[in-house]
């Protein structure tokens, strides 16, 4: 019998499974495909925790699986002696999202260990922020940020407010690893709310939370001369940002924001678009119309963890025109970085932190703002770490960071993506330039003439199940195995496998990476283009990073579409 059947028949025959699970699997007898999808191997608690389609099954997110990974969890922070410090819990928009969160805090009261839960959904930035404010030794957000309604996740964080990174990401795999859905500790609620283990938190900590935000804006008086005249079309996508995104823009006094009504309330099914992602342009329909009724100057989009931003501004013909992440990021990065120069409070050892597949822009803006500039692997919780590294060797002072995947963070109040601040941070640029006299996509193109036109894009390529997973490894083995001396004519300058932890140049001179060991393969090429290769940590995707730097914007659209040709055919 192969193995997927084995551990099906067990979830069917144990009676640690309770019966509505059991019925669950009883419905899919016969059909070999399904049943090889959810047992062919156990839901992965990867670098940052779960993530899967929900339902009953080994592979997939459920209360035993998330039992286990917080049993696993419990077990590290009792040895680690650090349970009377606690654990906040938060949770967004999406099915289970809520009882997941419930199970989460009573495993970990039954191990003895103390939890904050939100009495309802809360963003991810604002869990990061609970975790420093409330001193705790971890903190559990449940989502799968973007993806689409039949997932969901589990997100770690430790007492930095980061995500878990090496060596606790591995050791906490290991405790999870070495738990059996037998040894699952639950506790009543009642009995957890009476002995000070359950305790709900919300209004306290919202008020600081969006205090903090108020407190890092630079110029309020842009805000009061066009609160009457700036106009923001605002939608959460069914997701945990609109009531913060509404407080915070309203106390600060933009007084013409307009949300989406369609997609206003949290709702699991996210029924108004096919994938709840700002990355993805037809997210934005219902925004958009919105905004031609209104005449709108931005429209901004957060994810259901309300981490990511998206955003369409208006362009000079009147149409709206759509950023990629790297654009509305380094928009936020110019401004920000740009007003405290002028207001002489940047310190001389700033530090910009990014990651490999970012926009080389990045450096171009460091460099005119006197900072340093640090790389990170793909995934926020890099960035974080570095923010953590910079506080306990006192070196460095954390100014701005960002990620190509519409996320970014500008100061160290929260220590993952904060899409809340982004979307405070990007109306006050917009009211800012206001004032001057243009709008957001003229100093976008500002900052192409200052800087030059960078032009990054991204393709991916879905390979679902066991199957792909298969596809996904042998394409990564192949290129790496046969790394191109060419791309789109351009010269590959080297090869840096950070898997490998090697660096390779063209003369044949090898060295080795600084990075964590991580299946990525990246090139460096001539005419400051680059390329990227890696599978995706969330999603059965293998994905493909490129950038270029033209003279103009005709220019750098020729370049990136030729090296995007030019990689497609590297899969092929």
């Amino acid at each position: 019998m192969e193995e997927y059947l084995k551990r099906y028949e067990e979830w069917l025959n144990n009676p640690t499974f309770d019966e509505n699970t059991r019925n669950e699997l009883n419905q899919i007898k016969g059909n070999d495909k399904e049943i090889e999808d959810r047992f062919y191997k156990e839901l992965e608690f990867g670098t940052a925790g779960l993530r899967g389609v929900i339902g009953a099954g080994l592979n997939r997110m459920n209360k035993y699986t998330v039992g286990r990974a917080t049993q696993g969890l419990a077990n590290f922070i009792l040895k680690q002696g650090t349970e009377e410090k606690g654990v906040a819990i938060s949770f967004d928009s999406r099915h289970m999202s809520k009882e997941f969160s419930e199970i989460t805090a009573l495993c970990l009261n039954a191990n003895g260990i103390k939890t904050y839960v939100f009495e309802s959904l809360r963003p991810v930035p604002e869990l990061s922020f609970t975790v420093r404010n409330l001193c705790c030794t971890a903190g559990i957000m449940i989502t799968a940020s973007h993806n689409p309604p039949e997932y969901n996740g589990y997100k770690v964080y430790w007492d930095d407010g980061a995500q878990i990174v090496p060596p606790k990401d591995k050791q906490i795999i290991e405790e999870v690893k070495n738990t059996d859905f037998s040894q699952i500790k639950m506790m009543d609620k009642q009995e957890a709310v009476d002995k000070g283990l359950y305790i709900e938190i919300g209004k306290e900590i919202d008020d600081k939370f969006i205090d903090t935000l108020k407190s890092l804006v630079l110029n309020p008086d842009a805000i009061k001369q066009v609160a009457d005249e700036l106009k923001i079309v605002y939608t959460p996508l069914h997701g945990a940002g609109n009531v913060p995104v509404q407080r915070v823009l309203k106390e600060l006094g933009f007084n013409r924001v307009y949300v989406v009504p369609e997609q206003e309330m949290p709702d699991g099914d996210f029924p108004t678009v096919s994938y709840p992602n700002p990355e993805d342009k037809n997210a934005f329909k219902l925004a958009l119309e919105l905004a031609k009724k209104v005449d709108a100057d931005i429209i901004l989009a957060n994810d259901p963890d309300a981490d990511r931003l998206g955003i369409f501004s208006k362009g000079p013909d009147g149409e709206y025109i759509f950023y990629t992440g790297n654009m509305s990021a380094l928009l936020i990065a110019e401004y920000e970085l740009s007003q405290k120069k002028e207001k002489g409070i940047l310190p001389e050892n700033g530090a910009f932190v990014t990651t490999i597949v970012s926009s080389d822009m990045a450096k171009a803006i460091a460099k005119e703002y006197n900072l340093k500039v640090f790389e990170t692997l793909t995934g926020f919780k890099w960035i974080g770490e570095k923010i953590r590294q910079f506080e306990e060797n006192n070196t460095y002072n954390y100014q701005f960071g960002f990620e190509e995947s519409y996320g970014c963070l500008i100061s160290p109040h929260a220590r993952d993506k904060d899409g809340i601040s982004a979307v405070m941070a990007l109306c006050e640029a917009a009211a800012y330039y206001k004032t001057k006299g243009f709008s957001l996509w003229e100093q976008m193109i500002n900052m192409y003439k200052k800087y030059g036109f960078y032009k990054e894009g991204q393709i991916s390529i879905v390979e679902k199940g066991a199957d792909g997973a298969e596809k996904i490894k042998a394409t990564m083995d192949r290129i790496r195995k046969n790394p191109p001396k060419q791309l789109a004519g351009l010269d590959v300058l080297e090869v840096r496998d950070y898997e490998e932890h090697t660096i390779i140049k063209s003369n044949g001179e090898k060295s080795e990476t600084d990075l964590p060991t991580s299946n990525v393969l990246y090139y460096d090429l001539t005419d400051n283009a680059w390329c990227c290769v890696r599978p995706s940590g969330t999603e059965p995707k293998i994905k493909f990073y490129m950038g270029v730097c033209g003279n103009s914007m005709e220019d750098a659209n020729e370049k990136l579409e030729k090296l995007t040709e030019a990689m497609k055919r590297v899969v092929e």
